[in-house]
């Protein structure tokens, strides 16, 4: 002990000395100045806190790939014996050649540095532990202030990191100091760290290096900007063959290794490292990471404590995202929205496990980036609320009817409750959740969606009438109907509750989808339905390892019961048989699946929303410039024309595409069956006809069967019959001539109200019916009326 006090008297002495004779000119009071410093060294703090320095943090997804690195210094720390025996000899040879003989202060350096200040020529004289010393005081800065502190050119600074640079030797062994600096020194062109500017420099890691390349980054420290290899390649080869020089003086490698190392051409590989999610393969996804991290309390106390947290901690984030189901939601977005449309729609679809809350799938058809006004670019993520990064939603259509399903069922409404479900009603008497009474609302059916006849839940979800679900929504109040929806994690995407938000309490047409929300939302409470009632929160992260902290957080799902299984069964099955006859007949995946379509009014937007037990989803199609202003009618997305668009004609092929794809793999589950407390699941049998009916629609025929004939032909038959015909610009795949009728929808026999519409398909000849990827057998019959809420 009396050997280190006396050890450190000496070096308080010696530094006194230097000190002055490094930062004074040699003009009287030197002397002074040495006495001072001298006196004062023992009593300044000696403790000095070496944390970890900042590190990228990595993002993963559930097989382990990286989906995002995320740094404000590209660093990636590596032990000594990770790191080329070459390059440690040459950052000691050019920095510190006496570093593992002195105790942190080089005398003999220093005093040749203070010789030629007394000269009037400045030299440097800092050991490899000072260095350290001063990088640890920048990175350690947690304001301007403490930055400038550790920068600033003073005396004081100059004897705080001699104090602590003492004391660092008695605490530290020398490895582990020169491990700490090779891992915290900047090597130019935004490489911290020997293992990063290995990477970035030479695209090998550290321990790789061979004498040429590690004189050239040993090279890079002392100035990284004047000697940095993107600008200044000339300057770089000189100052790695002054490295190779040293490295010979030192004795680490004969004059002719050096030799032959400067014969070696520079070779740098200066591709910018990936930071943030603008570079992802899965922006939209990563971007909802970071907002989480930002935005839960749970990892620090503020938002900008967390934003610091996530890119300087070299946090290793592992998420959720399953690359099989991400690549099948994206490719199918992709094909029938494309980021680049010259319409400017945009669609999202979200992919969740229910049961766990998991999020599998996030896609959305644009570029991420900052710029709005570029074509095909956003960082709004659409997928989510408003709070992680989306926007205030859109209106959802006829997939929250499956809301009132649940809370009818809730209340004991069997399958068989019935009501006659006309082209329009009027619903009065409704009570919102403040006990008001709201106005009068008169619904209609969409035009794809039968009329004039008594619907229970099985036939009113097939054929999604709003009249039906009109009345429906009434007898269970709609109040409870609100609730219900907040109790499967609905909300509107601006974050309020319907319960709590004025515009929500004054809308009748709340079982109709006329609230803007995410497709994240609507996913998970879908999810909800497929797990038996089992409600969990969207979860992104399952696990964070903290490398500076040393540990690790285990995020498990947030799950609980909101639901009672045979509700949510009811619920499943009855969305199950829209793929039977219902508006979603067209959709079907291979396996047993839920599902409901969702058009606003004025096919302002489209959505589906659908499910099997693994997996369960939400996409919608609109304009983000304002769904009202720029509908999805006669609209050209792609390559593809649309008269109008509903929810199975864009959102569900995006939803079957993507699930048959994500499904590969996967054993076939079944769904539940009926439960039997719900009562029977057979439909209302049709009121008979009357006989002297004079609207030719109404004929025992239907709609015509025109498959075959010219275009001219098919339009006066259709006409004949009562019915307007639309003849479609797409044209099918089809055995029948070219230019001849290869399709109707509504199919041949169909019975329609008078006047409404028959989309007619020509044929383009050379194929099977149905067998091309542009036949769009679900478009719906346009109605002759405008419906005042929703159409499917």
């Amino acid at each position: 002990m009396l050997q280190r006090i006396s050890q450190l008297v000496v070096v308080s002495a010696i530094a006194g000395l230097l000190v002055a004779a490094l930062t004074l000119p040699a003009v009287g009071g030197m002397g002074i100045t040495a006495r001072n410093i001298a006196a004062g060294f023992l009593d300044m703090p000696s403790n000095l806190e070496t944390p970890p320095p900042p590190q990228r943090s990595t993002i993963y997804d559930a097989d382990g790939g990286v989906i995002a690195e995320i740094f404000d210094q590209n660093r990636e720390l590596v032990p000594l014996e990770d790191i080329s025996p070459v390059m440690i000899d040459a950052i000691l040879a050019i920095e510190d050649a006496r570093f593992y003989e002195h105790g942190g202060l080089d005398v003999a350096g220093t005093l040749r540095a203070a010789v030629r200040t007394l000269g009037g020529n400045t030299q440097g004289a800092s050991s490899i532990t000072q260095q350290y010393v001063k990088n640890v005081q920048i990175e350690a800065a947690t304001s301007q202030e403490e930055l400038d502190a550790a920068r600033e050119e003073t005396i004081a600074r100059k004897i705080r990191e001699l104090r602590y640079a003492v004391a660092l030797e008695k605490r530290m062994t020398k490895d582990e100091i020169l491990e700490g600096y090779l891992n915290i020194a900047y090597f130019s062109d935004g490489a911290y760290g020997v293992e990063s500017a290995a990477q970035h420099y030479f695209d090998i890691p550290a321990s790789e290096l061979e004498l040429h390349q590690a004189a050239t980054i040993a090279g890079l420290v002392r100035y990284p900007y004047l000697y940095n290899p993107r600008f200044f390649p000339e300057q770089t080869v000189e100052r790695r063959n002054v490295v190779l020089d040293r490295m010979v003086a030192s004795g680490a490698i004969t004059e002719a290794e050096a030799e032959e190392a400067k014969e070696e051409p520079l070779e740098v590989d200066l591709d910018t490292p990936p930071n943030g999610c603008v570079p992802s393969g899965q922006p939209f996804f990563c971007d909802y990471v970071v907002q989480e991290i930002e935005k839960d309390e749970r990892f620090g106390p503020n938002e900008t404590e967390r934003a610091r947290w996530l890119r300087t901690a070299g946090l290793e984030i592992h998420t959720t995202l399953r690359p099989q189901v991400q690549e099948a939601s994206q490719t199918a977005v992709d094909e029938w929205v494309p980021r680049e449309n010259e319409s400017r729609k945009v669609s999202a679809q979200v992919i969740i496990e229910p049961g766990s809350g998991r999020i599998l799938g996030m896609a959305q058809g644009r570029n991420y980036g900052p710029d709005e006004s570029k074509l095909g670019e956003t960082s709004i993520n659409f997928a989510t609320d408003s709070d992680r990064g989306g926007s205030t939603g859109f209106q959802a259509g006829s997939t929250f009817k499956a809301i009132t399903l649940a809370a009818a069922l809730e209340e004991g409404l069997p399958f068989s409750t019935a009501f006659n479900s006309p082209t329009s009603v009027s619903v009065s008497g409704q009570r919102n959740c403040n006990g008001g009474y709201l106005a009068t609302w008169e619904p209609s059916n969409a035009g794809d969606t039968a009329s004039g006849t008594t619907h229970n839940m099985v036939s009113g979800t097939k054929a999604s009438s709003n009249t039906y679900f009109a009345q429906l929504q009434a007898k269970v109040g709609i109040c409870d109907v609100m609730k219900m929806a907040e109790k499967l994690g609905l909300k509107r995407a601006d974050g309020t509750l319907f319960t709590e938000n004025e515009n929500s309490l004054a809308n009748s047409s709340f079982t109709l989808g006329s609230e803007e929300v995410s497709p994240l939302r609507v996913a998970n409470a879908y999810a909800t339905f497929a797990s038996g009632g089992v409600y969990c929160e969207p979860q992104a992260i399952t696990k964070i390892e903290d490398k500076q902290a040393d540990s690790t957080i285990e995020i498990e799902p947030e799950c609980e019961r909101v639901l009672e299984e045979d509700v949510a069964d009811g619920v499943a099955y009855l969305l199950s048989q829209t793929f039977n006859g219902g508006t979603a007949s067209a959709l079907g995946i291979g396996r047993p699946a839920g599902g409901k379509t969702g058009t606003t009014d004025g096919s302002a937007a489209a959505w589906f929303a659908g499910f099997t037990p693994q997996m369960a989803s939400a996409v919608f199609v609109a304009d983000p410039r304002g769904p009202q202003q720029y509908p999805l009618r006669n609209v050209t997305i792609g390559d593809r024309y649309f008269s109008v668009v509903y929810g199975a004609t864009i959102s569900g092929r995006i939803w079957q595409e993507s699930f048959r794809a994500a499904h590969e793999g996967l054993e076939v589950e079944q769904l539940p069956s009926a439960p039997g407390r719900f009562g029977s699941t057979s439909v209302p049998r049709p009121p008979s006809e009357p006989d002297d009916d004079p609207s030719p629609a109404s004929d025992d025929g239907g709609v015509p069967d025109v498959v075959g004939l010219t275009e001219a032909d098919a339009v006066t038959a259709l006409e004949e019959a009562g019915y307007t015909a639309n003849v479609s610009g797409t044209r099918l795949n089809s055995p029948e001539p070219e230019g001849a009728v290869a399709a109707v929808n509504p199919d041949p026999g169909t019975r329609l109200p008078e006047g409404a519409t028959v989309n007619v398909f020509l044929s383009r000849g050379g194929g099977t019916a149905g067998a091309d990827e542009d036949d769009d057998g679900w478009f719906r019959v346009r109605p002759a009326h405008t419906p005042t809420t929703t159409r499917d």
